[in-house]
């Protein structure tokens, strides 16, 4: 039985949500798809998770949208004089277990009445919400899984991606009830090589 798709959506912009996506893709042999791309079309995400795994399993589904400029996907889209229409946000057929990777953070708008949330909620997807540590980042996590909860989008769990903290983490998990389900340290190399090493270390918990 093929597994409701998995998003990975982020507290920010910048926090990782390739690089979980990319060892997601290669521990599962999942099935990867970025609905929207924003601009560097030759290092888009698409290309990096690409770099990143090994297997030859995946398969990687193309974008719906691809902009020009690298901005938050509305704004993207009004310069190329696109609007982005979410019912051509369609789950592309596989019968693969699928990643999603979404843009920015959940209330990232791709048009002015519809945000990254409420694509997550029409896809029928759980989420993995990676969170970073740095000053307000507990505020951004617990705002961001409020958000979830209050749009009854089911969690699958958090990953801590960079220099931990064990105090705020645990407090996260602690006052959630979401534990985390994957522990990426602060790598001084990201590649298939480095994907492939943290595989095989204690990385993962409570996932399956």
């Amino acid at each position: 039985m093929i597994k409701r798709p998995l998003f990975i959506t982020g507290i920010s912009t910048g926090i990782g949500k390739t690089l979980v996506s990319a060892i997601l893709v290669e521990k599962l042999k999942a099935d990867y798809w970025k609905p929207i791309q924003s601009g560097d079309w030759d290092n888009s995400d698409t290309l990096i998770v690409k770099s990143l795994v090994s297997n030859q399993i995946t398969k990687f589904h193309p974008e719906v949208y691809k902009f020009t400029q690298p901005y938050s996907p509305h704004k993207s889209a009004a310069i190329d004089e696109i609007e982005i229409d979410p019912s051509k946000l369609v789950l592309p057929l596989t019968d693969n277990q699928l990643i999603i990777e979404g843009a920015g953070g959940l209330m990232v708008p791709l048009n002015n009445q519809f945000l990254i949330i409420d694509l997550i909620k029409q896809l029928g997807a759980e989420v993995l919400l990676v969170s970073k540590n740095y000053l307000g980042s507990i505020n951004h996590t617990l705002l961001s899984i409020e958000a979830l909860k209050s749009r009854h989008i089911p969690i699958k769990g958090i990953v801590f991606n960079g220099i931990g903290d064990l105090g705020s983490e645990s407090f996260i998990n602690n006052y959630t009830g979401i534990q985390n389900i994957l522990r990426i340290p602060e790598l001084a190399d990201v590649s298939a090589d480095s994907i492939q090493a943290l595989l095989q270390s204690q990385i993962f918990s409570n996932f399956s």
